[in-house]
């Protein structure tokens, strides 16, 4: 199992701290423009779910199919994935310094945070709420094949598990294995494919009957 604890402690405590004070000023925020009646809290909802779920991860998405569909840039996300994800224009903070873990036939990758939420925004959106969650951050280390297992995701034994700790350094994208029967498609198709559980490893990439039924 990869396992780095090579986190800047002091990074992210005061990052921890910074973040906490926002989220504070934001939720009163929040409540002060609900209280006013400026905002429907179902369309609030509905517009982070939107972000979380289906606009942030369509860049990753993008960046798994050219991977499944181009061996040239398959092998330089594997080398170099910080700027293959460049070149194709998914950048800014929190996508800075980005490693790809590519699962094979015998290794599955799966990426936590243990200090905070560290996340690839530009590739994935926002952090769900369950990967900023503690029980996930502990338990994924501890027991990846349980935390795996209550995401609906069975693995052969023979298959290892290897879990990636998030820094304020560098940041995970988990690249799933292509499904069978997707010979010919295009990437857009192949993309369709692509979920956000599946490039943080707690998923694994949609079948073509999973999509088309």
């Amino acid at each position: 199992m990869a396992h780095d604890h090579n986190h800047d402690h002091h990074h992210h405590e005061g990052e921890h701290s910074e973040l906490s004070e926002t989220a504070l000023r934001v939720k009163a925020l929040e409540s002060l423009l609900v209280e006013k009646g400026y905002v429907d809290p179902a369309a609030l909802d509905e517009l982070i779910e939107t972000y979380e779920t289906r606009v942030g991860p369509r860049n990753g998405a993008q960046v798994v199919a050219k991977a499944w569909s181009d061996a040239g840039f398959m092998e330089k996300l594997r080398t170099d994935a910080t700027n293959a994800i460049a070149d194709m224009g998914f950048i800014g903070r929190q996508g800075e310094h980005m490693v790809a873990a590519i699962n094979t036939e015998d290794t599955h990758n799966m990426v936590v945070c243990t200090l905070c939420s560290c996340y690839p925004w530009p590739v994935l959106g926002l952090p769900p709420v369950w990967y900023k969650a503690p029980p996930y951050r502990s338990r994924a280390v501890s027991d990846p094949r349980g935390v795996l297992a209550e995401f609906g995701v069975q693995l052969p034994e023979n298959v290892g598990v290897k879990v990636w700790d998030s820094t304020a350094e560098v940041r995970y994208l988990v690249v799933p294995q292509r499904p069978e029967g997707t010979e010919g498609w295009s990437e857009d198709r192949l993309a369709t494919l692509v979920t956000r559980n599946s490039m943080i490893g707690t998923g694994l990439a949609l079948t073509p009957d999973e999509v088309t039924s």
